[in-house]
Order: structure tokens, then sequence, then C-alpha cells
């Protein structure tokens, strides 16, 4: 059985966005969008809290964050006390501006500033979160690098959380299309590496008062 990024967007004809461009349009984005009026801010993120606190990973955990830019999960781990935080995102301005907002807390925060289909991870992380990131990726060759790269980078009985937009959620996120799932395509892309432990949908309300639809597919590194 092949995984379901294999049958993903085999159209020969679609444009690319490559590396370069991707970049730049991100660079962009955080350039001009204040982290308050991103339609991704969140004060509080509850959703990664939440699966930290069922799983019941311990403060010596290894955590990273996908596409994190200038969230406040970073913030919210190093308050609870975890002691092993990354944070990686394609874009360097996302980055400088969590690192200006922490001030000295920055230094206990490994930064990774490469695209995800670049990521070669040099460390085994016990918790794996990604929060609209995942869902940019169209082309399955990007999407085969990014489920190589989690399957590599979470030990054997990690956690991988992925959160998308549902098949109920946006068709495009910051000027560009992104790829909308269900609960089984979303677990089905990082088969046979992961296997589901739960998925549940979750709406957010963004700044400007919008809602969106999100699901997030808990699974484990077997």
């Amino acid at each position: 059985m092949y995984p379901m990024w294999a049958f993903l967007y085999r159209n020969e004809n679609r444009t690319r966005m490559d590396a370069l461009s991707r970049k730049q349009h991100w660079e962009a984005v955080y350039q001009h969008k204040v982290l308050e009026q991103a339609s991704w801010y969140q004060a509080t993120p509850d959703t990664a809290l939440f699966f930290l606190q069922f799983y019941q990973l311990p403060g010596t955990a290894r955590i990273i964050d996908i596409g994190g830019g200038d969230s406040l999960l970073a913030d919210h781990l190093l308050d609870l006390g975890y002691g092993h935080v990354s944070v990686l995102d394609i874009s360097e301005k996302a980055l400088e501006r969590a690192q200006k907002r922490l001030g000295q807390r920055a230094g206990r925060v490994t930064w990774i500033a490469q695209d995800v289909v670049d990521f070669k991870p040099v460390e085994p992380y016990d918790f794996w979160h990604d929060r609209a990131a995942f869902h940019f990726l169209k082309e399955a060759e990007d999407i085969r690098h990014y489920v190589e790269a989690a399957a590599f980078g979470v030990r054997k009985g990690g956690i991988l959380l992925v959160g998308a937009f549902s098949t109920d959620g946006p068709n495009r996120c910051s000027g560009l299309d992104v790829v909308q799932y269900d609960e089984e395509h979303l677990v089905a892309c990082f088969q046979p590496y992961f296997q589901p432990l739960q998925c549940v949908r979750k709406d957010h309300l963004t700044p400007s008062g919008t809602v969106q639809n999100f699901v997030f597919c808990c699974l484990t590194r077997v």
C-alpha cells in the first residue's frame, strides 16, 4: 500500500512554488503582518497544550514546533518548564520577532530558520507539533520530504500532532492555496511510519472574526 502523498497532485502542468519563492513569500508576510492581527494568532495554543498534558510529556521532553514562526507556543512551553524547545520556520523575520519578544528567554530555545521540506533533524524529538504548516505543501515530493523528516526526527513511541484546515475549512490562507484534509487522509499521509491515536476538529476564531475549521491528528511513531 502506497502512502497518501504518492497519489496527490500528479498534474504535470501545475505551477510549483520553489523553495526560494516560498521563503520570499513568508518573509514578506512577517515583514508587514502584526502578530495579533494574523489569522493564525492564538493567545493560548490550547490544542497543543491539551495533547502535551494528555500524553503526560515530561519537562525533559524534546519538543519541536514546525512552522512556529512568532507564535506563542514557545512562550507557554517555557512557562511550563520544558527545557528542550525548538522552533522551525522558513522565515528568519518570524523567528527574529519571537526572539525579540522572549528577550533573555530566547536563549533557552533552539531556533531553526529552514524550509521544513529541507529539514534533516539532528536529534530525536518526543513531540513534533505542526499547526497550519503542513497544509501549505501541495506537491507530492514536498509532502514526502516532510513525512520522511518527521519519521526520522520523532523517536519511536514519540508523538506527532499535525493540524490542517479540514474539508470544512478555508482553501486559502495568507494568499496561498492550501490542501484541505479529513481525518482519514491526514492520517494516511503519515503511514506506515505513524499510527493514529486520535483526531479532533477545532474551530479557530481569527482576529477578524472569521471561523476556520481545523482537523488535528495525533499520531505515534512506530
